[in-house]
């Protein structure tokens, strides 16, 4: 029995640590790099903090709003579900347009073509692919990508914090030392939204609230406790492992500026990292695909099927794809999360009974508005 949980829990977990990794940490050296320079792991601790009290109002929201969903909802329970619902959808394709956008970066890169006509282009063809297969055959075939696009992401990880580890060391053994480096110039209003803004690369712990036809509650309040504990350990690790190579950039932090740092520290994790990218993408995109579609499916009371729910999403990611660039998209998706994380505050809210519970949901809210509302991109 113990083995079939510690089985189902792990099963459970992969698809919240799939979606944190999407792309996570694929762009998040640069950026904080260039908004907050050596404060950056700093920066990264404090957007882990808040997204775990974000995850703990999910996790609230999986043990008591949805017991309170299934008996005799009042109607302000049932609007801000629903709207938080929608929400998400929108979130989701926005998420999709932002994964492939960063597939086209990496991808392109690697071959010096990362033009934003080029990744307009690669974005716009991929998409067009997702959806002829969604169309004609369906996208659950492809589910299987989720699993396996997080053991590659997961090895290429520590293959990363060996090399940047093995540079640091060396770099701090020589008579040079670490050479400093210095963040963009910014206002600390800017230095605040832009850091606001990538509370995207830790989204993701919310996917066991939706997982409740394969996992009982105690489950998915596991899964998403645990896969924003492995998250936040991954990301403050490679984060400070990384920072002595970012001089290496001389001040040009790009969207897809780990390829050069993973070229700093040796030429044979370059060709790793874009095939990890890729994949990590492009089974994101996919993954979001079907939550989106699903979500549509289900608002809709099956009238709008899944496969017309993805050309509805892709046409939406192309469209965006060529409006806006992909940090401008990536703070775009953190703000539409963000939006989706403050309705399920109001969720909770409606639920808790407690007033210093409620209290802490509505400061927590708070700070989800600003986020919403002034989160940019880096620059």
């Amino acid at each position: 029995m113990n083995t079939q949980k510690s089985t189902s829990l792990v099963q459970a977990t992969i698809t919240p640590l799939s979606s944190i990794f999407g792309s996570g940490f694929l762009v998040i050296v640069p950026i904080l790099a260039g908004a907050v320079g050596e404060f950056s792991v700093a920066a990264m601790a404090v957007v882990c903090a808040i997204a775990y009290a974000v995850g703990s109002v999910i996790r609230y929201n999986i043990t008591n709003a949805e017991p309170a969903l299934a008996s005799k909802p009042g109607e302000a329970l049932i609007g801000f579900e629903r709207a938080s619902d929608f929400a998400l959808i929108l979130a989701y394709v926005i998420s999709v347009c932002l994964y492939l956008h960063i597939l086209s970066s990496f991808v392109l890169g690697s071959f010096h073509l990362d033009t934003e006509l080029y990744e307009n282009i690669l974005t716009t063809v991929v998409i067009s692919v997702i959806m002829l297969i969604g169309l004609t055959k369906g996208l659950d075939d492809l589910a299987v990508l989720e699993k396996w696009g997080l053991y590659i992401t997961l090895l290429i990880i520590v293959l990363l914090v060996g090399g940047f580890t093995w540079y640091g060391f060396n770099a701090w053994q020589s008579t040079v030392g670490i050479t400093p480096f210095k963040a963009t110039a910014h206002s600390p209003w800017e230095i605040l939204t832009i850091v606001a803004g990538t509370l995207i690369v830790v989204q993701g712990f919310e996917t066991p609230r939706y997982l409740g036809d394969d996992f009982d509650s105690a489950t998915r309040v596991k899964a998403s406790r645990w896969s924003q504990i492995i998250s936040t350990t991954v990301y403050l690790v490679f984060i400070a492992v990384a920072m002595p190579l970012v001089h290496t950039l001389n001040g040009q932090y790009d969207d897809n500026s780990l390829i050069k740092l993973a070229g700093v520290a040796s030429v044979l994790l370059v060709t790793p990292l874009v095939i990890a990218a890729a994949m990590s993408q492009f089974s994101a995109a996919v993954a979001d695909t079907l939550a989106a579609t699903g979500n549509m499916e289900e608002m809709t009371h099956g009238s709008l099927k899944a496969k017309f729910g993805t050309v509805l999403v892709g046409g939406g990611a192309i469209a965006l794809s060529w409006s806006a660039n992909t940090l401008e998209i990536l703070a775009l998706a953190s703000r539409a999360f963000e939006f989706y994380y403050l309705l399920q505050c109001l969720v909770a809210i409606r639920v808790s009974k407690s007033t210093i519970q409620q209290a802490g949901m509505i400061a927590l809210a708070t700070v989800l508005g600003f986020i919403t509302i002034f989160a940019v991109p880096a620059s």
